[in-house]
């Protein structure tokens, strides 16, 4: 869902993705797994000493990870997973609400052919979150690790999972961005963006780093152009244990209906600042409808209508806020309902500090 709501700090998510593997030098064996010709490296990366760039080892990737790949079964068809670390000895699997959707039962089918009743422990359909319980995993299935740190853009990855019901498929690409509010669904910040192929059927499969063979994010939606969306470890990291222990997760809201500030929107303003979030509206019921101030007027600007009289929020806690994204990832990462948390504006030319009580952000069907 676009327009409104990608100018609103309001959340969740989406995802899909993946197609077939070409490993040069490389062989398959009966089980399925690949063979690597040549020597590989134990964490899947290997150095390019002629370039110095990162080069990446894909067989040996695939055959650090796979295991831990899952195909969900469900009666409207199937999606991806892996499996999750969740520190208590109980295995879980991480996906997308999307691809469980109402269901409480799923199957889970292992890299090797095995599969087991899975139980829907926890959903977020704004976050396009969901865990499944499985009793009885295979004893050759660990779980993956979720990366501590974002990726950078140009670290190889590869996105793993079954597009189009094609199980234990590889997909090799690099991270294009970092960062990013994924355009499909609620606005989620943190995505990483990346231009390995990611097709449907691998919602919630895993986009892993070359280097560490680690998640970094949850693969979320594909397009043209060579252009997907994964859901960043950050949120993962932050959302699957409460899905796990509480079922469910609570969103803060803001209500800010905000883009990023432009060269335009300044001038037009005549502000004195280049960066920060420009306030064109505020949503009423809200914690922003009483604490700041939306845009009261408009000019035209060679043909083009734009707004003014809004607030520009240039810092939130002890952040400073540049882009639309900034002010999302704090929301997300550093506040939950019922914080107050301090918000820097410019309002008609001077610097002001509101303290703001954020809220439960709704569902949906609430709105």
């Amino acid at each position: 869902m676009v327009g409104r709501h990608e100018l609103t700090l309001l959340f969740v998510v989406v995802t899909v993705a993946v197609a077939p593997m070409a490993a040069l030098g490389a062989t398959t064996s009966t089980d399925g797994r690949v063979q690597a010709t040549s020597p590989s490296l134990e964490r899947g990366g290997q150095l390019n000493q002629q370039s110095g760039t990162a080069a990446c080892d894909y067989s040996a990737l695939y055959n650090q990870t796979i295991d831990s790949v899952v195909q969900i079964q469900t009666a409207q068809g199937s999606g991806s997973g892996f499996v999750f670390d969740a520190g208590n000895g109980s295995s879980f699997v991480v996906t997308n609400q999307h691809v469980v959707n109402q269901t409480s039962s799923v199957g889970v089918r292992f890299a090797r052919g095995e599969t087991r009743s899975g139980s829907v422990v926890g959903t977020s359909r704004l976050a396009d979150l969901a865990v499944v319980r499985v009793d009885d995993t295979p004893e050759y299935v660990e779980a993956l690790p979720v990366a501590d740190s974002a990726p950078n853009p140009g670290d190889r990855v590869a996105a793993i999972g079954s597009p189009f019901g094609l199980e234990t498929t590889i997909t090799s690409g690099i991270v294009s961005g970092v960062n990013r509010t994924s355009p499909v669904g609620f606005p989620l910040p943190n995505s990483v963006q990346t231009d390995a192929p990611i097709n449907p059927g691998n919602s919630g499969g895993p986009l892993v780093a070359c280097d560490t063979g680690s998640v970094v994010g949850v693969n979320q939606a594909g397009g043209g152009d060579n252009i997907g969306f994964a859901i960043g470890a950050s949120l993962v990291e932050q959302i699957v244990p409460a899905l796990i222990q509480q079922g469910e997760y609570s969103f803060p809201l803001l209500g800010v209906q905000g883009v990023t500030l432009t060269q335009p929107l300044a001038e037009a303003n005549d502000l004195n600042v280049s960066q920060g979030v420009y306030v064109v509206d505020t949503i009423d019921g809200t914690p922003a409808a009483e604490a700041f101030q939306g845009a009261n007027d408009s000019t035209v600007v060679n043909g083009q209508r734009i707004p003014v009289g809004g607030d520009v929020i240039v810092a939130i806690g002890n952040q400073s806020v540049s882009s639309r994204e900034d002010l999302l990832s704090y929301l997300f990462t550093q506040t939950r309902p019922g914080d107050t948390v301090q918000v820097t504006v410019l309002r008609d030319g001077s610097r002001q500090t509101i303290n703001v009580t954020v809220t439960e952000r709704p569902t949906q069907e609430q709105q």
